[in-house]
This record gives structure tokens, sequence and C-alpha cells, in this order.
């Protein structure tokens, strides 16, 4: 029975075309910088744009914030490819499930511990947020 459970089970990879982030769209406003596709970004990782504004703050070091058409605006002057590590480094820590790599993840608190909880494997994982 085992052995049919085996054969039976689909193959699980860690295709990256399963997540397809958009690069992040920036222009600079005087002493901010604008990210344009910050909600499209959002949307793709499946995330708030609280939780990811706060994440973007704490890994460029500035302050920021969500201005009214859904738009990030962070103080100072940062290159696309600054804040594309940024989001990469996001998504290793609360997208992408430690244990199959897909994407499939949702996050949940459990007794004040954000957990990372995987739909394809059923895997539990504390994150650092």
């Amino acid at each position: 029975m085992l052995d049919r459970g085996l054969e039976e089970t689909p193959e699980i990879s860690a295709e990256s075309e399963r997540l397809d982030v958009p690069d992040p769209e920036l222009r600079q406003e005087g002493n901010v910088t604008v990210f344009e596709n910050f909600q499209a970004v959002c949307d793709e990782l499946g995330r708030t744009d609280e939780h990811v504004i706060k994440f973007l703050q704490n890994e460029v070091g500035t302050s920021g914030h969500i201005d009214e058409s859904g738009r990030a605006r962070l103080t100072g002057e940062f290159r696309a490819s600054r804040v594309r590590e940024a989001i990469d480094a996001y998504v290793e820590e609360f997208v992408r499930c430690p244990e199959c790599g897909l994407p499939d993840t949702t996050l949940e608190r459990e007794q004040g511990a954000l957990l990372l909880r995987c739909e394809a494997c059923g895997a539990r994982s504390p994150t650092g947020g």
C-alpha cells in the first residue's frame, strides 16, 4: 500500500515560475523613493501591504508609508536592485516553504508566534516576524 501511495503522490518541485514577483518600478520624488507597483508585488506575494512595508523599512533601513493609491513611499534614495534584494529576502523568509520550496503558504499567529504554514506539504515553520 505504501508503494502504491508513493507512486500516486505527485512530485513536488520548487519551480520559480509558480511565483512571478514583478520587478520594482521606482521613481524619485525629491528625497523620497516611490515604489509604483508596490500593491501588485503584495498581491503576487499574497501578503498584506502593511507586513511587506514593515519588512522593507527594516531591510533598507528607512521609514516609509503607503499612500492613498497603494504606492509605497520610502524616505531616501534607493536603487531598484536594492529594493529587489529586500523583496527576495522577504520571499525567502515569509513566502517560500522551507521544507518543499513552494510559495503556497499562509502566515498565521499561534500563541504569539508567527508561523509559516504550507498549503502544499502541511509544514509549519516559525518565521522571524
